[in-house]
């Protein structure tokens, strides 16, 4: 039973995915926590997310996915389509042979139905202590204990502390030091579509990626296929500021995506809004964590979204993170260095292998058509082959 004296807790800076995920599998270990969100309420920005077979063996290991199951599209395929010529490039499976060579599904779900699984799993743990409206800007510590420090000038105490909060991170630049991520020059735009909007010849039940020069776009279905989640992404031709969730500019979207094959361009023309966003990324690092404090998801290894992977490499460090605690022995900066060993290189292949794969859809000339007669060759069981370093899962 947790005390109520809660000077023992893990603070967690961060109420998203990844820190709500952190508390649950702490709680779970029988580790209490205090959750802190800047933000008023606890919530998501953004619309779909997806969630390969590596995802949901965390989200097993929380104890959330039967909420998970209840609000996810089980799509059929994961296709990638040439944006120029129209013409399939891949379509892999994720149905029944996907499901027992993974041992899990593929599936979509909406950002806010995942947080909400999160949210729903800690509010009835009394492990978990959740504040919100209170950022953690520093923090300070000695050998046996932490103390948090809010924006407002509050001070929070603490057995040790762990940044989940984002990929301008307070508690990273702290550890670290290495200051605002790195722009990438890649604009993205994010919208939603009512179905009866998408054209009806692409309503298909997969994750479809039309891949182009310089661009892609992406499209699948949420909430029982009452919904499309759209995103484009392209490199923008003059330099690009870090901006996050500004309202986009539909003329900049036909701009940049002129000239391309007639159908994905119906779905373009169909948002009345898009929100925009700067990506930025920063390369990995040898080391996130010090002392008493660590860093846990975007705040330690922030990548391209390139693989569709970030939730899932913030739930897989949840979980590593509770058993390398509890298997400390009450040593914390033991347990998170233990922690960082077994997540630095898993993180850092995905985020390297997302800059690569960027390459990969954004192909042009010669490189595009490679890309397409190499992929258009290869079986499911090739794919499903490439895909096993990922898709096993971190113990694998």
């Amino acid at each position: 039973m947790p005390s109520n004296n809660r000077n023992n807790d893990i603070l967690i800076g961060g109420g998203g995915i990844g820190g709500l995920a952190a508390a649950l599998a702490l709680a779970q270990a029988g580790i209490s926590s205090t959750v802190f969100e800047q933000a008023r309420e606890f919530g998501e920005i953004g619309a779909g997310i997806q969630l390969a077979p590596n995802a949901f063996q965390a989200l097993d290991s929380l104890g959330v996915r039967d909420g998970i199951l209840d609000d996810a599209v089980f799509i059929d395929g994961l296709i990638m389509m040439d944006l120029v010529s129209d013409e399939v490039v891949a379509d892999i499976p994720v149905k029944e042979d996907f499901r027992a060579r993974f041992g899990n599904p593929y599936a979509v779900i909406h950002r806010h139905d995942l947080l909400d699984s999160l949210l729903e799993g800690c509010r009835s743990n009394e492990h978990v202590r959740l504040i919100a409206g209170t950022r953690i800007v520093d923090f300070r510590q000695t050998d046996q204990r932490v103390i948090a420090i809010a924006g407002s000038g509050d001070r929070y105490e603490g057995a040790a502390l762990v940044g989940a909060d984002g990929l301008r991170s307070n508690i990273r630049e702290r550890i670290i030091g290495d200051g605002e991520p790195a722009v990438s020059g890649h604009v993205s735009y994010h919208a939603v579509l009512p179905v009866d909007d998408m054209p009806e010849e692409l309503r298909w039940n997969a994750a479809t990626l039309w891949g182009g020069p310089n661009t892609h776009l992406v499209h699948y279905p949420l909430r029982s296929f009452e919904l499309f989640n759209i995103v484009i992404t392209f490199h923008r031709k003059s330099e690009e500021y870090g901006v996050m969730n500004e309202a986009g500019s539909r003329d900049e979207v036909m701009e940049y995506f002129a000239g391309f094959a007639e159908r994905p361009l119906r779905i373009l023309e169909k948002p009345k809004e898009w929100r925009r966003w700067s990506l930025c990324y920063r390369d990995p690092v040898e080391n996130w964590t010090s002392g008493r404090a660590t860093l846990l998801g975007d705040a330690a290894h922030p990548m391209l979204q390139y693989f569709a992977q970030g939730a899932a490499m913030a739930l897989e460090d949840a979980v590593c993170l509770a058993r390398s605690v509890a298997a400390a022995d009450g040593d914390l900066a033991a347990g998170f260095l233990a922690y960082q060993d077994q997540r630095l290189v898993r993180t850092g292949r995905v985020a390297l292998a997302a800059m690569m794969l960027g390459h990969f859809f954004h192909a042009s000339g010669g490189a595009r058509l490679v890309r397409n007669g190499t992929f258009q060759k290869r079986t499911p069981e090739a794919f499903y082959d490439g895909l096993a370093w990922l898709y096993d899962g971190p113990d694998q």
